[in-house]
């Protein structure tokens, strides 16, 4: 059965466990809970209020209880982990992948990291522990120790036969890794090309050049770059002496795309991509106070900005009405540039190199839009009023603000990751408060000489 056909029978069957659920009818819900994938399970769980989740997760069959806990976000998952004692815990890693379990240690408090290290035997303590001190956000920390090497000299008989003696290969395996006697990784044997050769040829002969090793300190964002770039499967991983130390396959590089992408979408509103939908009312207000705290202080800066010229708003009254058109179109203009610099910073397009040419066509696009838009905005203004001064002063303004929206739009990103802060978390209260100030100032000043 295709992946399409077996989508509506999992569908229905979330439907019928939900139902269950509202309807405390708990005689089907084992079964209903253990037919579906750990992924999916994750998924009901991250969707049910805490005492329904508790129920839920108590009656997963102990085997899924690794891959459903390595699907959970952080904070759903810490709240089931701590009500796990160390045995329950030791069982569920015990039988994950290498780069899954290095995935669920890293969100845990070293106390239980500890432990389950301690339950492993000498040899994947030390490959796990090897990953572990590589920050996760890097090539190291999003890499599987768990490879498979060959030398070049051997043949391809000789390789067919250590795989066979060997057995199982690790997961998502499409290639076997070229090392020499000292572990320095020379290329790669893909095993449709193992398959395909005759016995007698040397690894070395057939082996691949195409795919370059990643170093082991490149940032996670620079390897998903790659992977776009080279359309790779899987790449090696190595370090600064060129030694093999593991691999990135394709899985975990989708997994870091859509975690950059909820941590940018999230991160607009001031929130963490781990929060829990369900997370106690109290803890979640006191995140998200601080987020409206930044915003209520931009918000006075505008303010304090048009109170200087609250005598020319008490003169002339459609100033006021005027105000938010003026406001909301250097907004939004500034938020399409900033998303577009947000995008090539993060598929590395932008360097020092393009940066100015950037901003000069960011600055021109924004010139080309203001002188269009204010004029609109501008007969309107006229037309509405019966006043034609008004008309101009709302088209100068507008040029004015649309110039410096688009400006600021693309410095803005720039300057906040050349000094270490996210564009994506504070690129947009920036750039509104850029906005909002120099607009209502060009539009209330230019009122204030033209008008009055």
């Amino acid at each position: 059965m295709s992946d399409s056909d077996d989508k509506p029978l999992r569908i229905s069957r979330l439907q019928s466990l939900l139902r269950a659920l509202d309807e405390q009818s708990l005689q089907n819900v084992p079964r209903l809970v253990n037919s579906l994938h750990p992924g999916e399970i994750a998924h009901l769980l991250e969707s049910l209020p805490p005492a329904q989740r508790e129920v839920v997760w108590d009656l997963v069959d102990p085997s899924l209880d690794g891959e459903v806990l390595v699907n959970l976000n952080e904070e759903v998952r810490y709240g089931l982990i701590e009500k796990m004692d160390t045995a329950e815990l030791v069982s569920a890693t015990a039988g994950l992948d290498t780069d899954d379990l290095v995935d669920l240690l890293q969100d845990l408090p070293g106390a239980l990291t500890d432990r389950v290290l301690a339950s492993m035997d000498l040899q994947d303590r030390q490959r796990i522990e090897s990953v572990l001190s590589f920050a996760e956000d890097t090539a190291g920390g999003l890499m599987d120790p768990n490879v498979v090497t060959v030398r070049p000299e051997l043949t391809i008989q000789v390789v067919l036969r250590y795989l066979r003696v060997r057995g199982d290969l690790p997961p998502h395996t499409d290639a076997l890794y070229v090392v020499n006697r000292d572990g320095r990784y020379l290329g790669l044997l893909p095993l449709t090309v193992l398959l395909t050769s005759p016995a007698d040829q040397t690894v070395a002969e057939i082996m691949s050049l195409d795919v370059d090793a990643i170093p082991v300190d490149q940032t996670a964002r620079e390897v998903v770059s790659t992977f776009e770039r080279k359309d790779y499967v899987s790449a090696p991983v190595i370090g600064a002496d060129q030694r093999l130390l593991g691999r990135i396959t394709v899985d975990d590089v989708v997994d870091e795309i859509r975690d950059e992408a909820d941590r940018s979408l999230l991160a607009r509103a001031g929130l963490s991509e781990e929060e829990d939908l369900f997370a106690p009312i109290l803890a979640s207000s006191l995140r998200r106070a601080l987020w409206l705290g930044i915003n209520l202080l931009t918000a006075l800066l505008a303010a304090w900005v048009i109170g200087l010229f609250e005598a020319t708003i008490a003169e002339v009254v459609a100033l006021a009405v005027l105000m938010p058109i003026v406001a909301s179109m250097g907004g939004i203009a500034g938020g399409q540039t900033v998303a577009v610099v947000i995008r090539g910073l993060a598929l590395g397009h932008i360097s020092a190199r393009n940066a100015r040419a950037l901003v000069v066509r960011e600055t021109a696009i924004g010139l080309l839009n203001g002188l269009l838009w204010s004029a609109v905005v501008g007969l309107i203004a006229g037309l509405w009023f019966g006043n034609a001064s008004i008309g101009y002063v709302i088209t100068a303004a507008m040029i004015i603000n649309l110039i410096a929206a688009a400006f600021s739009g693309a410095v803005v990103p720039l300057v906040l990751q050349r000094i270490g802060i996210d564009p994506a978390l504070a690129g947009n209260v920036v750039l509104t408060t850029i906005t909002d100030v120099v607009g209502f100032f060009a539009f209330l000043g230019l009122a204030t000489v033209f008008l009055l």
